[in-house]
């Protein structure tokens, strides 16, 4: 009767037991998943000529045609082709405004975004308020990588993508023109005066869209539909813990001055007299 090797028993029990198959090593559950959390802003459409109230306290909104904010499309759509690639396996939209702003937000998620977050406020915020409020859904939602409009074409402050990162301790690639992520990296082609810088950022980071990153694209009607029946999440400042208090307040709105009507020259001779005795700028 041949004697049992406990030693070998038990040693062979623990080889099997960690015993790993190629397939374990391989299955989806175990890849590293990457959120994208992108914001993005309701303003008026572009089409649309701006109408400054009759006492100049603002523009006068009742009415008229808002948009998604054009900047905000292209973070949108890098966000979507980063997804296509296989790079991000989820995308969440956010944005902060009236409840009127969900418009905007089914248009993200009719483009390809997964859900949605809105921030509801009714009050005319500072572009530090809006990133202190971004923040706080930085917090919530951990995503490895936030993209963002460079700016909005309604106040044109450029400043919201930038002081997120500084509330939030993370790196930035602004005005980017060609965002490439590679593992926990990402590369970011910015436009500068002169030429294009390249910065690599580590990952989690922010990133503000230029005009050249890509063209979005339109949203389909089946994806449109099918964005009706998108999770979309409603919170508020409050719930967030920020106050949102502002030390600026606007004094008055006034609409560009007319330009006078120009004037038709029959000759080149004709235009360098009128520019040197009418003018007088030559």
């Amino acid at each position: 009767m041949p004697l049992a090797c406990t030693h070998c028993d038990c040693l062979l029990r623990t080889l099997i037991d960690r015993l790993v198959l190629p397939g374990d090593i391989f299955s989806p559950e175990s890849e590293e998943s990457m959120k994208v959390l992108v914001a993005v802003k309701r303003v008026v459409d572009y089409n649309v000529k701006v109408r400054v109230k009759a006492d100049n306290s603002g523009v006068d909104l009742a009415n008229v045609k808002m948009s998604m904010n054009p900047f905000c499309e292209i973070a949108v759509e890098e966000a979507v082709r980063l997804k296509e690639k296989g790079v991000a396996t989820e995308i969440v939209v956010v944005t902060i405004g009236p409840t009127t702003a969900q418009e905007q937000l089914r248009t993200a998620l009719a483009l390809g975004a997964d859900r949605a977050v809105l921030v509801e406020s009714a009050e005319e915020l500072t572009s530090l308020a809006v990133a202190k409020l971004l923040k706080a859904v930085v917090d919530k939602e951990q995503p490895h990588l936030v993209i963002l409009g460079k700016q909005a074409i309604d106040s044109d402050n450029n400043q919201t993508g930038q002081m997120l990162a500084a509330l939030s301790g993370y790196p930035q690639g602004t005005f980017a023109s060609k965002v490439e992520v590679t593992g926990d990296k990402v590369a970011v082609t910015r436009e500068i005066d002169g030429g294009l810088q390249t910065v690599s950022l580590s990952l989690p980071a922010i990133v503000t869209t230029d005009l050249r990153l890509n063209e979005p694209r339109y949203a389909s009607l089946p994806n449109i539909m099918k964005a009706k029946k998108k999770p979309l999440e409603v919170l508020t400042p409050d719930a967030l813990g920020v106050s949102t208090a502002s030390t600026n307040k606007t004094l008055k709105v006034e609409a560009p001055a007319a330009r006078s009507a120009g004037i038709k020259v029959k000759s080149v001779a004709e235009l360098v007299e009128k520019l040197k005795n009418e003018a007088k700028v030559i």
